[in-house]
């Protein structure tokens, strides 16, 4: 008798020079493309894609300069969504991903869905607009100060203004969400960022395969 192999198992992907570190949870069925939130890193989706792996092919990367991803000499939207785009052939699945970006990091799965075959889009407390420019907004707007207790070692940012300054593109691209005009204060907005992943991960996962 043979062990059973781990549910998550970790690779790396290297394209023209730039290497990704990723996660793969080796379900059966279509990839779902997981992008975590800038300053955060691959292991925020790790209670989700527990619930996914049932029923697909789970793959999350660290961006780069996030996690186990080394910084590359570029990182815009459209040089990631290429190579996560090469990382999705390379399985061999022959089936079009779903791709997930949380919060400041919904831009990604836009551009990516600009340029590639996807079978469907999800973006998870994208920000309406960033508080300011510096690293505090940019944690601020991922909603991570509504992490359940039992779930902050999965979200702990890199405090790092030089990442800020690298991804400067994405965060300066304007949001497709619009204020909600009836919110009297904060807690009335329903596009008030709550860190999804981790504060729901039942419910997206099931907006996710709803989309399968």
């Amino acid at each position: 008798m043979h062990p059973r192999p781990p549910c998550r198992s970790t690779h790396t992907f290297t394209l023209a020079g730039n290497r990704l570190a990723y996660d793969r949870w080796s379900g059966p069925g279509r990839p779902v493309l997981l992008v975590h939130a800038l300053l955060f890193d691959r292991s925020q989706w790790w209670p989700l894609a527990a619930d996914l792996a049932a029923s697909c092919t789970v793959v999350a990367p660290d961006l780069p300069g996030h996690g186990e991803t080394p910084m590359w000499e570029g990182c815009t939207p459209e040089l990631v969504a290429g190579i996560l785009a090469r990382l999705v052939e390379s399985l061999g699945l022959r089936r079009a991903p779903v791709v997930v970006g949380h919060a400041t990091s919904a831009p990604l799965a836009t551009v990516f869905a600009d340029h590639f075959a996807v079978h469907g889009v999800v973006t998870v407390d994208e920000p309406v607009d960033l508080a300011g420019p510096g690293l505090e907004a940019v944690v601020a707007a991922s909603g991570v100060d509504r992490v359940p207790e039992r779930f902050r070692s999965f979200a702990e940012p890199r405090e790092d203004p030089g990442l800020v300054a690298a991804y400067r593109s994405w965060l300066d691209r304007p949001s497709t969400l619009r204020p909600v005009p009836h919110a009297r204060h904060p807690a009335d907005d329903l596009h008030r960022p709550r860190f999804t992943p981790l504060s729901d991960p039942e419910g997206l996962a099931s907006r996710i395969q709803y989309l399968l």
